[in-house]
C-alpha cells in the first residue's frame, strides 16, 4: 500500500490550515508586490524627483501588467493546473520583486512593475479558484475560506508594514545611496520563501465535481452590475492603497505612528475573513458587493476630510476590514451562480474589470494631486468611485432566482 504524502488529507481533514496556506499566494501577489509599494513611494519620489502622475502611474503600470495576466490566465489555465500557475507566478513576482532592488532607471522600474502585475495575476485568479474548491468541499464554511485565501493579502501588508521601515533604516546606518532598494531586495526573499512554504499544501486540492446537467456558462451580460460595481471598485481602492501614506507624511504624521497605522491595516485585512464570512455564504447576488464598497468609500474619505489621528486609524481599521472582502465577495457571487466548470470563467472576468479599475485609478489620483486640490481631493475622487460601485452593485440580481 502506498503510503501518504504528508499533506494529501489537509483539504479534506484540515481546511483552515489549506486555506491559510494557500493564503500566502494572496499575500505574495497583492499585499507585497503591490501595496508594499505606498511605503515606498516618498522616499522613492524624493530620491528620484518624480511627479505624483509619475509614481502613481507606477501602481498603473502594475495594474496594466495584472491585466495582461488575467487576460492570459484562462488560456494557461487550460493547459496547467492552478496549482502550477500559482506557484510558478509567485515565483517569478518574488524574482521581479528583487530586479527593483537593484536598479534605479525609471523605465526599468516600469517593466518590473507590469512584469510583477501579469505574475500576480497568474497567482490571483489561480488562488481564487482553488479557494473556491476548497469551499465546494465545506460548503458550511465557504465563506470562511474564501476570506482566509483573500485575507492573506493582510499577511503581506502586516509583515510590508514592520519590514520596509527596518530596511530603510538599516540601508541609512550603512550610507546606501538609493535606501528604498534594500527592502525591495528583502521583500523580495520574502515572497520566494513564502513560494516554497505553500508549494505543498496545495498540491492535494481536488477538482470540484460537476454538476450533471446543469449548463449555465459565464455570460457577461447576466454579471453587468456586478462587474461594472467591481470596476468602480478597481478605480477607488487603489488610489488609497497607493497615496494615503504619502498623504500621512505630508499631513505630518510621525513615521512610527504611520507604521502602526499601516500594520493595523493589514492585521484587519487577516481579520475580515471571519467579519463577513456569514454574509458572503447568505447573500447570492450583489448585495455583499455593494454593502463593503459603500463601507469602503467612508472609509477613504476620512483621512481626506481630517488629519486627526483617532479618524485616520478609524479610516485604516475600516479600509483593512473591508476591501479584501469586496474581492471575496466576486468570488462568492461566481461560486454562487455558476457550476464548476464556469468558476475559472467568471473569476478572470471580475479580475479583468478589476484590473481596468486599477489602471485608471492610481494616476487619475496622481494627476489630481499634482493640481491645486492635493492628495485630499484625489482621495475625495476614490472614494465618489466606491460609492457608485456600491450603487451599481445593488442592482446584481442572483441567476438562481431566474
Amino acid at each position: 500500500m502506498m503510503a501518504r504524502a504528508p499533506f494529501d488529507d489537509w483539504p479534506h481533514r484540515r481546511p483552515l490550515l489549506t486555506a491559510l496556506a494557500l493564503s500566502l499566494g494572496a499575500a505574495v501577489a497583492l499585499g507585497i508586490a503591490r501595496f508594499a509599494y505606498g511605503l515606498l513611494l516618498p522616499p522613492m519620489r524624493a530620491d528620484l524627483g518624480w511627479s505624483y502622475f509619475l509614481a502613481g502611474a507606477m501602481n498603473t503600470a502594475n495594474a496594466f501588467g495584472y491585466l495582461l495576466g488575467a487576460l492570459v490566465t484562462p488560456w494557461l489555465l487550460r493547459r496547467v493546473s492552478p496549482q502550477r500557475l500559482l506557484v510558478a507566478g509567485a515565483m517569478l513576482t518574488g524574482l521581479f520583486m528583487l530586479v527593483s532592488g537593484m536598479v534605479t532607471a525609471t523605465g526599468v522600474l516600469l517593466s518590473q512593475r507590469i512584469l510583477a502585475g501579469v505574475s500576480s495575476a497568474f497567482v490571483f485568479i489561480a488562488g481564487g479558484i482553488l479557494a473556491a474548491r476548497l469551499g465546494a468541499l465545506h460548503s458550511g464554511r465557504s465563506g470562511l475560506l474564501l476570506g482566509l485565501y483573500y485575507g492573506g493579502t493582510g499577511i503581506g501588508i502586516a509583515a510590508s508594514a514592520l519590514l520596509v521601515p527596518a530596511s530603510l533604516a538599516q540601508a541609512a546606518s550603512h550610507g546606501a545611496a538609493h535606501g528604498w532598494q534594500w527592502p525591495w531586495l528583502v521583500l523580495g526573499g520574502v515572497c520566494l520563501l513564502a513560494t516554497a512554504l505553500m508549494a505543498a499544501p496545495l498540491r492535494a486540492i481536488p477538482e470540484a465535481p460537476q454538476q450533471a446537467g446543469v449548463q449555465r456558462p459565464f455570460q457577461l451580460r447576466a454579471f453587468a452590475f456586478g462587474l461594472l460595481g467591481y470596476f468602480m471598485f478597481g478605480v477607488g481602492y487603489i488610489g488609497y492603497m497607493t497615496f494615503v501614506v504619502a498623504l500621512l507624511r505630508q499631513q505630518g504624521m510621525a513615521a512610527p505612528l504611520i507604521t502602526v497605522f499601516y500594520a493595523l491595516l493589514g492585521l484587519a485585512v487577516v481579520a475580515s475573513s471571519r467579519i463577513w464570512a456569514g454574509m458572503l455564504d447568505r447573500f447570492k447576488g450583489g448585495e455583499s458587493l455593494a454593502i463593503l464598497n459603500a463601507l469602503l468609500g467612508i472609509a477613504t474619505i476620512l483621512p481626506a476630510l481630517s488629519a486627526a489621528a483617532p479618524l485616520v486609524f478609524l479610516s485604516g481599521l475600516l479600509f483593512g476590514a473591508v476591501f479584501l472582502s469586496v474581492v471575496a465577495s466576486t468570488t462568492a457571487l461566481v461560486r454562487h451562480n455558476l457550476p464548476p466548470q464556469s468558476w475559472s470563467a467568471g473569476i478572470s472576468a471580475f479580475t479583468t474589470v478589476f484590473a481596468f479599475g486599477q489602471i485608471v485609478g492610481p494616476s487619475t489620483v496622481g494627476w489630481i494631486a499634482d493640481r491645486a486640490g492635493g492628495l485630499e481631493q484625489g482621495l475625495v475622487f476614490s472614494a465618489l468611485a466606491l460609492f457608485a460601485g456600491a450603487i451599481l452593485s445593488m442592482r446584481q440580481r442572483s441567476l438562481l432566482k431566474n
